[in-house]
């Protein structure tokens, strides 16, 4: 029987879907032109203006903190909620998963409408503080669905085997049950951190003077700056996360001293 082309069509329309807009803005990187549009020649000047221009990294360091600290109270708390949902059944169960899927699926506009109105209402400024606690709300909750579909496969006799054979709570969480969830959290974690570090509408919202992150001076840059500017930002955006894509695949693929295609 003669084998379909219609597969191999699909594959290349969605490659090229996904792909061909990454190579329009790596190319109009270098268009010597401020807003883009027609071909006015190469030029590396946009990408020097990137690299002298300081607000940007202050808004990249901004960011990386928010990011790295919002992650890690996610992973705690996240963790947390997760195993007292596992653990515990009782009549408010559902009112418990309710609030922890609740931000899986409600608008992030309304989100940052309603955290706005909050902090307003409690007289709290808004600054890297507020961006921090918006973050977490949102965030938590991917981490908490992560560790828990890792739970549900846990083994929990292996707890109470080491309860048996002397282990108090703490040891038997520390070295039995933390390093066979830790998949979970780390996976959980990067999750959280990938959420966090582009998050626009939510920041957009509760973010103060003195508070900007990098996707807002992106969206302020496209907006009253210069695009091609922003096209040099993204292409580097790009080259670092393929470079940190390939890496990841080599290391794991990396096994008997040397690298496996």
């Amino acid at each position: 029987m003669k084998r379909s082309i219609f597969p191999y069509f699909t594959l290349v329309g969605c490659l090229v879907f996904f792909y061909l807009p990454l190579l329009v803005v790596v190319i109009g990187s270098f268009n010597n032109s401020r807003f883009g549009g027609a071909w006015r020649g190469f030029t590396w000047k946009y990408y020097a203006q990137l690299l002298a221009d300081k607000e940007i990294w202050v808004c990249l360091e901004n960011t990386i903190i928010i990011a790295c600290a919002s992650t890690v109270t996610c992973m705690v708390l996240g963790t947390l909620a997760a195993f007292a949902l596992h653990r515990y059944h009782d009549k408010l169960q559902f009112f418990h998963n309710t609030l922890v899927y609740t931000p899986l699926v409600v608008p992030e506009i309304l989100m940052g409408m309603s955290l706005l109105l909050f902090f307003v209402a409690m007289g709290v400024g808004l600054g890297m503080g507020t961006i921090f606690i918006g973050h977490v709300t949102f965030c938590i909750s991917y981490v908490a669905m992560t560790v828990l579909g890792r739970l549900q496969d846990f083994d929990f006799t292996l707890i109470d085997a080491a309860r048996d054979l002397g282990a108090s709570s703490w040891t038997a969480t520390r070295k039995i049950l933390l390093p066979l969830i830790a998949p979970g959290i780390i996976a959980g974690g990067l999750l959280a951190f990938t959420l966090s570090l582009d998050d626009f509408v939510v920041t957009f919202f509760v973010s103060g003077t003195g508070s900007k992150t990098l996707p807002i001076y992106i969206y302020s840059s496209i907006k009253h700056g210069s695009p091609t500017k922003i096209n040099a930002l993204s292409t580097i955006l790009l080259a670092v996360t393929f470079v940190g894509a390939l890496i990841s695949r080599m290391v794991g693929n990396y096994t008997d001293g040397r690298f496996k295609v």
